[in-house]
């Protein structure tokens, strides 16, 4: 009969953990989604992992920076068990969405937490080059992020900011020592990149890029 009532009292326990567990995820990610930072930090007290993927696989983190929920940002970033190098099924990092955007304080605050400003393949300055943010570019140099990094395919953050970026961006990553002649898988360079999307602009910059770094000929 013991037995019997011992069983009984695990089996109560695990379902009303089970509940328990059930409810405190859909109420994180409502609270992530309505930036409810005061529901979250009151889970995350009670032990609920701010590691936890949705449905779609997207943590908490993520879906903060997506809507965006600023203070959901701020309490995920404060707790120890956050971890700020967890991905979507793009292989995105915060630090690159943190990038995308240009959200020079938010970068600051991720780089703090130890966020792989040098993630292999597509990296956070690639995403930062894209949009032409010259001050977060700027931030993850000062950072050590690599001027060369190659995405997957080969393609450089020079060749995303001649494409997609902004004059600006094209001329810091030109001044920080950016490789003009490095060619992605297709045999492309950033010249290339900026003639296809027909930016004549960094077609100039680049193209004067090139010829100061000819060797002399020795003619004069």
């Amino acid at each position: 009969m013991k037995i019997y009532f011992k069983k009984i009292l695990y089996l109560s326990v695990f379902t009303a953990t089970f509940v328990v567990h059930a409810g405190s995820f859909e109420d994180f990610f409502r609270a992530v989604r309505s930036d409810n930072a005061s529901v979250v930090n009151e889970l995350l007290n009670r032990g609920f992992d701010p590691n936890t993927p949705d449905e779609q696989g997207q943590t908490g983190l993520l879906i903060a920076l997506r809507e965006p929920s600023p203070k959901v940002i701020q309490a995920l970033l404060d707790s120890p068990k956050t971890n700020v190098e967890l991905r979507n099924a793009k292989d995105e990092s915060p630090l690159m969405m943190a990038a995308l955007r240009g959200q020079q304080d938010l970068v600051a605050k991720l780089i703090a937490r130890d966020a792989d400003v040098n993630k292999p393949g597509w990296a956070p300055l690639h995403y930062a080059a894209t949009n032409g943010h010259v001050a977060v570019i700027k931030q993850l140099l000062d950072n050590y992020a690599f001027i060369d990094a190659q995405s997957p395919n080969g393609t450089t953050p020079l060749m995303m900011a001649a494409m997609y970026g902004s004059t600006a961006a094209v001329q810091l990553l030109l001044d920080e020592g950016a490789d003009t002649q490095m060619k992605n898988e297709q045999g492309l360079t950033a010249i290339d990149f900026a003639q296809r999307a027909n930016r004549p602009d960094a077609v100039r910059l680049l193209s004067t890029a090139v010829r100061a770094k000819r060797p002399s000929d020795g003619k004069w």
